[in-house]
């Protein structure tokens, strides 16, 4: 699929302000591939399938699961289009958009939780879905902003710092263990780096 028809299709099922979004992700996420000497086309396109199945309601996203046998934990079962959005919109990307690359659909899995040891353009999008311009304020996202540039890893650290500040206060302690494995993972590399 060319990105004519991609943005179109993601035009007709997405919101305006979603798809005002996802334009914005793909935009920097290729901003953030020029900097880290990555394949611009493929972060491009990564950015801009990234939240593809954000539009599903949280039925659709569960019976989307079940179907395509995507495991479905008990935190994504309590926040479900937050979380499952990203699993399904893996899976959509290829059967939908014939999206090939699997380091594309790894991507597009990973970019709202992330994982230990992200490879480049999960990293990419992880972080791009997180300071695209469109984004709505959210405490140190201008420092954010320039340490994605800076140093990559250093930005995940502190994205996920900010996610647990903003989850704690929301939800207690009730954090999946992932993004807390997550967290420590990059915690651990950026304290040896520095």
């Amino acid at each position: 699929m060319n990105y004519d028809e991609i943005t179109d299709r993601l035009m007709s099922t997405l919101k305006p302000k979603r798809y005002l979004h996802s334009v914005g992700v793909a935009y920097t996420a290729a901003c953030l591939a020029m900097r880290y000497e990555y394949n611009i086309d493929t972060a491009y396109r990564a950015g801009l399938l990234h939240d593809c199945a954000k539009s599903m309601s949280d039925e659709e996203l569960l019976d989307y699961c079940e179907k395509h046998d995507i495991e479905v934990s008990e935190y994504d079962r309590k926040s479900v289009n937050a979380l499952l959005h990203s699993k399904v919109g893996s899976v959509l990307a290829k059967e939908e958009y014939n999206e090939t690359d699997e380091k594309v659909c790894s991507a597009i899995r990973w970019h709202t939780t992330g994982k230990k040891a992200m490879d480049l353009l999960e990293k990419i999008i992880f972080v791009a879905d997180y300071i695209e311009p469109s984004r709505r304020p959210l405490p140190n996202l201008d420092h954010i902003r320039r340490l994605a540039f800076e140093d990559i890893d250093t930005a995940v650290l502190k994205i996920y710092e900010s996610t647990i500040l903003y989850l704690k206060s929301i939800k207690e302690d009730d954090i999946d263990p992932l993004t807390i494995e997550a967290y420590e993972y990059y915690r651990n590399i950026t304290e040896k780096t520095t």
